[in-house]
């Protein structure tokens, strides 16, 4: 039987391999719940009281720390595949994950096996139950679904005795799970509004959450140039006297569009230079005029850990450019009509979404599929996409009970520009009536939450989900 990943597993593994996943995914998982409120119901010391049980794997590895509302993953996965292209054996922490549990930690871009998952659940699962036997006495919640991937992502990493890791923040960075790591640089690409019920109604407030993520002493990189933000994470930088490196003083970028009119998606070219180094131009990995700018921030990384004795040059990064993929993000899938997989779910990536449909892609006719969760901004993501389409399409995920229903997104629409949608049940349909309707030069966009980018991109490339991770919403 094949499943996500390649590989083959044994039938006699898979009732293992399930059972395992029951496990994990039985815990409190805040994905699917809603995050709470920071102050009140997450501590780091959890963390470290987890990890201490373990062994403390995380303090023999090289670590790279990447928070940021958005470009945080394309981020990690530009550090991640320079590090693997200069030989170094290198592990990748990043979530949610798009089909699989196992791709929340890869190792040169392998995704856990199957094997190796149970291991680790096997490996962690008699501290879990221990720390639910005493966080009880304390009236406290046992270790949570991220709290425990993280653990097993570290011991993964580990165990595979990696050469660098690439961390990426879950949300927020000062209480997050990950925080638990000493990172030799620590990362922030970007501030703007998103879990605002739990990280703060100002981007100052924000940006004091992910600016809890630098270390005292160590390394730090913030693509961050709005006045508000920037002074916040500058003076928790100051306080800890953290090396920190600003774009717009200590690197800049510039970014060149590709050359219209297009025949095919174009990602255009980045120049950067920074206080060490000018990089010159490079064709941009990945697609959008946002991922410029994330190039930046990783090159200004790149030097900082280069002047920590780390070696990095510049055919390192070319060729970790060159092998670069990123699912879910601004994805070219198929072809005639394009059609595009983009897991945006705040303005923000709304927007940067919205842009890159712009400069990236040919013209044409254009039909957006849409669907959200919850606790996110519905009016705001809109307003920033509606403009760039013909033809509208509200749908819903099923793999997780915080969609947001069709008709609220119907009604979202008509408040915002009069406009009808059209009504469908979940991603088969939306596709179907998407494709029906989008002529061979125009272009399809499933987007509004990774959930639905994943969904629709299962269907797609023809992935099967973790089992225990589907469920159907009636």
């Amino acid at each position: 039987m094949t499943k996500g990943g390649g590989e083959i597993r044994r039938p006699d593994m898979l009732d293992d391999y399930q059972e395992r996943l029951d496990f994990l995914y039985g815990r409190l998982n805040y994905e699917w719940s809603g995050m709470p409120k920071l102050s009140t119901e997450l501590r780091i010391g959890r963390m470290r009281r987890f990890l201490r049980l373990l062994g403390d794997p995380h303090k023999s590895l090289r670590i790279v720390h990447v928070a940021g509302t958005k470009g945080k993953g394309s981020t990690a996965a530009m550090f991640a595949s320079i590090f693997s292209a200069s030989g170094l054996r290198t592990g990748l922490f990043c979530s949610p994950h798009i089909h699989r549990l196992e791709e929340r930690f890869t190792v040169e871009g392998q995704p856990a096996t199957a094997e190796e998952l149970i291991a680790l659940t096997d490996a962690v699962r008699p501290t879990v139950e221990e720390l639910d036997v005493r966080w009880a006495a304390e009236q406290a919640r046992g270790p949570t679904f991220f709290e425990i991937t993280t653990a097993m992502g570290l011991l993964h990493f580990a165990q595979r005795r990696v050469g660098a890791v690439v961390f990426e923040v879950g949300m927020g960075g000062r209480l997050d799970s990950t925080n638990i790591v000493h990172p030799e640089l620590s990362v922030i690409t970007s501030i703007s509004f998103d879990h605002t019920r739990q990280l703060g109604s100002t981007l100052g407030a924000i940006a004091a959450e992910k600016a809890g993520i630098l270390k005292r002493g160590q390394a730090a990189v913030s693509g961050v140039t709005d006045p508000e933000p920037r002074a916040v994470i500058r003076k928790i930088a100051e306080q800890r006297r953290c090396r920190l490196r600003e774009m717009g003083t200590d690197y800049r970028y510039q970014y060149e569009p590709p050359r219209k009119p297009l025949s095919r998606p174009s990602g255009g070219h980045v120049s950067v230079e920074t206080w060490r180094t000018n990089w010159g131009s490079f064709e941009l990995p990945l697609l959008g005029p946002h991922q410029a700018r994330n190039a930046a921030v990783t090159l200004a990384g790149i030097d900082m850990l280069v002047e920590r004795g780390w070696n990095l040059t510049r055919d390192d990064v070319v060729r970790g450019f060159a092998g670069l993929t990123s699912p879910a993000r601004v994805e070219v899938i198929g072809e005639s009509p394009w059609l595009v997989v983009d897991g945006a779910h705040n303005v923000a990536s709304a927007e940067a979404l919205a842009a890159t449909l712009v400069d990236c892609f040919p013209q044409g006719p254009r039909t957006l599929v849409f669907g959200t969760t919850r606790d996110k901004d519905l009016l705001g993501q809109l307003r920033a996409l509606l403009p760039r389409f013909d033809t509208l399409i509200a749908t819903r995920y099923l793999e997780n009970p915080r969609s947001v229903p069709p008709a609220e997104i119907r009604e979202a629409i008509r408040q915002i520009d009069g406009r009808e949608a059209t009504l469908t049940a979940d991603p088969v349909e939306g596709l179907t009536v998407a494709r029906g309707v989008t002529p061979k030069e125009g272009l399809i966009c499933v987007t509004g939450s990774m959930f639905l980018a994943a969904e629709a991109r299962a269907l797609l490339v023809k992935q099967e989900p973790s089992s225990s991770a589907f469920r159907v919403v009636t």
